[in-house]
C-alpha cells in the first residue's frame, strides 16, 4: 500500500470543481484510496455523472451542486459534508475557470467571474471549512490548486495568471496562520502543468482575435499530446501531500527550468522576458 493510501483511507475529502478534468481525477483517485467523498461543482449533470460512476464502484459519495463564488453556497456545502460524514479531513479547493485574450479586451464580467471563482472560491472554502477543522482539533489537510501559470505569467491569459498568483499568496498566508495557531492542519499548494482537460476549449469565445485563438489551440494541443491524465496528476498530488509537502509540483520539468531564470530576472531588476514552461 502507498503512503497516500495509509494516510487517507477512510477519511473524508471535499473536492470542488469535481465534475471534470483535474477535479474528476482527484475524485477518482481519492475513491481508489478508500476515501469518503463530497463532490462539489456548479455543473449539476456532469457532477451527478461522476458521483454515480464512483458510487457504482463502491465509493461513498455525496454530490453537492455548489457555486464556489457564492459564500452562502460554500457554507451550505460545508454543512452538508458534516451532516453526511461528521467531519472533513481533506479540502481540495480546485474549482477554476479560464479566460483568454488581450487583457483590455476581456469583458469586465469575465474578469469578475475569474476573480470570484479562482480566488474567491478558495477564500470561501477556507472560511467555511477552517473554523470547523480548528474546532475539531485533529489532523486535517487543505490543498489549494494554483498552476504553473501562478509562477510564470503569460500573455493572453492575464486573468488566469493574476488569479493563480493570488492563490499562491492566499495559500502561503494560510500556512503561516496555521503555524501561528499551532493547528494540526497541513496546507499545500499545487502547481499543475499540462493536464488533459477541456479548460482551453472553454476558455475563449467565438470572437477572439486569430492570434489568441492560435495560442489557445497550441495550449490545448500540448495538453492533449503531452499532458498528464487527470488520474496521473491526482496520484502525484496525493502522494506529495501525504509526504507532508507544502509545494506540490507534480510536473517539475514544466516549472523548475523556467523558474530560476525568472528569479534571476527579478533579483537583477531586469525587464521581464517570457520564460516558457
Amino acid at each position: 500500500m502507498s503512503l497516500a493510501h495509509d494516510t487517507f483511507r477512510g477519511r473524508t475529502a471535499v473536492i470542488t470543481g469535481a465534475s471534470a478534468g483535474i477535479g474528476a481525477g482527484f475524485a477518482r483517485h481519492a475513491a481508489g484510496l478508500g476515501m469518503k467523498l463530497v463532490l462539489a461543482d456548479i455543473a449539476a449533470d456532469r457532477l451527478a455523472a461522476v458521483a454515480d460512476e464512483l458510487a457504482a464502484a463502491g465509493a461513498e459519495v455525496e454530490p453537492v451542486v455548489t457555486d464556489v463564488a457564492d459564500a452562502a453556497s460554500v457554507e451550505a456545502l460545508a454543512a452538508k459534508a458534516h451532516e453526511r460524514f461528521g467531519a472533513v479531513d481533506l479540502l481540495i479547493n480546485n474549482a477554476g475557470i479560464m479566460a483568454m485574450g488581450y487583457s483590455w479586451e476581456i469583458p469586465a464580467e469575465r474578469w469578475d467571474a475569474m476573480l470570484r471563482v479562482n480566488i474567491g472560491g478558495c477564500a470561501n472554502g477556507i472560511r467555511a471549512f477552517v473554523p470547523r477543522m480548528l474546532e475539531r482539533g485533529e489532523k486535517a489537510w487543505i490543498v489549494n490548486v494554483s498552476s504553473v501559470g501562478g509562477m510564470l505569467p503569460s500573455p493572453l491569459m492575464a486573468p488566469y495568471s493574476a488569479t493563480k498568483f493570488g492563490v499562491l499568496a492566499l495559500t502561503e498566508s494560510l500556512h503561516y496562520e496555521m503555524r501561528m495557531k499551532n493547528a494540526p492542519i497541513q496546507v499545500s499548494v499545487v502547481t499543475p502543468g499540462s493536464v488533459r482537460s477541456e479548460i482551453f476549449r472553454t476558455g475563449g469565445s467565438a470572437d477572439i482575435a486569430p492570434e489568441v485563438a492560435a495560442f489557445n489551440a497550441q495550449l490545448q494541443q500540448r495538453a492533449d499530446e503531452h499532458g498528464l491524465t487527470p488520474e496521473q496528476h491526482a496520484e502525484r498530488v496525493f502522494d506529495e501531500v501525504a509526504e507532508g509537502k507544502y509545494w506540490v509540483i507534480p510536473q517539475p520539468d514544466e516549472l523548475l527550468p523556467a523558474l530560476q531564470p525568472r528569479t534571476n530576472m527579478i533579483l537583477g531588476e531586469k525587464t521581464p522576458e517570457l520564460f516558457e514552461a
